[in-house]
């Protein structure tokens, strides 16, 4: 998620928001009696024999379910990222079931201007160079928006792993800490290079995050699984939170000791979709640009290509040099984009690219420890209803999910991108409880 993180800094600043917060506890009990109004701090997890089906439609037996309702909002960390975003609000609403194995949970919220490509390559005629449209809005200095980001529709949820972190009861979101890009610092200098991070308050703490970004893993229906930990702590980060990332796939284990460099601990590395870029010597000896890796020479109106497309025998071609004037050299030929206007972008704050333009990203599924979800959803035109499902106990050895057998309550918050890769809205103090007959 780029979303919540560690830096005592941060805590402090992020502290001013949270005293406006309904502090939430953990009763840590099982339900007995229907509740018989729906809520908007709790989600009630009723116990089902008959499990909804995960295809992005609700099921008759979701009206048996209570609901959480309530509205996200894009808050102010103070640091600019989020300028142009503060106080866009969301309306959801969460249902949630079980049965012996599985936790299924139903998602909806308003969103009447889906995503669909993500920062799509696109050709600068001007500079000669193949550019990415952004992924947030673009504002002129006087605060005028001057182009819509094309970024990413999301959905996010952190939990607290094994009651390792005595923070998240009461603050949930905020129990990590988030560093953006760009900040600024103690000395007041707007610092760049940090992104988004977050890491734990201790050696011993996790965090589980679950990240549905709706344009890249429903295409694999599935989701996102990664996890939070410390990072190393502030030995490996500087005062305000230096480039410490304590967000990690599943299956990523640190070495020892901690350290901001992770190794894989899996032989089947966790993958999904994977960037859409190369970097090449303009004329093959000059500077280094960023280009596309591959393309479909002349193909329209491609928000992603699948992996299939690279393999042998695939539509895609591997780009292999890249000229001065951003001609691009492919297995097979040449592609000049000076020459069509479908590779550049359309002007107007809402313009988009033409329909040549080049996708982001090649979709690819997640493998092992991240592939813990089935997830599903569609875009109803004024916003998205999904479903997913997870094992109530994944058995993780590497305790990076949060496990749901024991039934307790536990404390979670949530956040909703609107095409956009950082800028997210928050509901923190939420709570999850199961209902057992």
């Amino acid at each position: 998620m780029k979303l919540f993180k560690k830096s005592y800094a941060l805590v402090a600043l992020m502290s001013a928001s949270v005293l406006t917060l309904t502090y939430c506890t953990k009763d840590n009990q099982v339900l007995t009696t229907t509740p018989t109004t729906n809520s908007s701090t709790d989600l009630v997890a009723l116990l089902t024999t008959t499990p909804p089906a995960i295809d992005g439609t609700i099921d008759a037996i979701w009206e048996n379910a209570t609901k959480l309702t309530g509205q996200t909002e894009v808050p102010n960390p103070g640091n600019g990222l989020f300028a142009g975003y503060i106080g866009d609000k969301y309306t959801y609403t969460l249902r949630a079931m079980y049965d012996a194995q599985y936790i299924y949970f139903l998602a909806e919220w308003n969103d009447p201007t889906q995503g669909t490509a993500v920062q799509p390559w696109y050709f600068d005629p001007a500079k000669k160079r193949w550019a990415q449209e952004a992924n947030s809005r673009q504002f002129d200095v006087n605060g005028v928006l001057t182009r819509e980001g094309i970024g990413q529709d999301q959905l996010a949820m952190l939990w607290d792993i094994d009651n390792s972190t005595p923070k998240f009861t009461g603050q949930t979101c905020y129990a990590s800490c988030h560093l953006f890009n760009s900040y600024r610092n103690y000395a007041g200098v707007m610092v760049a290079n940090k992104s988004g991070n977050h890491y734990t308050n201790g050696a011993n703490e996790k965090i589980d995050m679950w990240w549905l970004h709706l344009q890249k893993d429903l295409l694999t229906n599935q989701m996102d699984d990664q996890y939070q930990d410390w990072a190393g702590g502030p030995a490996t980060t500087d005062t305000v939170g230096g480039a410490g990332n304590g967000r990690h796939a599943d299956d990523l284990v640190p070495p020892t000791p901690y350290s901001t460099s992770y190794k894989n601990n899996n032989t089947d590395p966790s993958n999904g979709p994977i960037n859409n870029r190369v970097s090449l010597k303009l004329d093959g000896d000059g500077a280094s640009v960023n280009v596309p890796a591959w393309i479909i020479p002349d193909a329209t109106n491609k928000a992603y290509y699948d992996v299939a497309d690279t393999l042998p025998g695939g539509a895609a071609r591997k780009v292999t040099g890249v000229s001065s004037d951003g001609v691009l050299t492919y297995d097979g030929g040449t592609l000049d984009p000076s020459t069509d206007g479908e590779y550049l972008q359309k002007p107007g704050v809402n313009g988009g690219v033409g329909t040549k333009c080049i996708p982001s990203f090649i979709a690819v599924q997640y493998t092992a420890g991240r592939a813990d979800f089935t997830a599903k959803g569609t875009h109803t035109g004024s916003g998205w209803v999904v479903e997913f499902k997870r094992l109530l106990n994944t058995n993780s050895s590497l305790k990076q999910d949060i496990n749901f057998e024991s039934l307790q309550d536990q404390p979670f918050g949530m956040a909703i991108f609107n095409n956009s890769n950082n800028q997210h809205s928050i509901k923190p103090n939420l709570v999850l409880k199961f209902k057992k007959d």
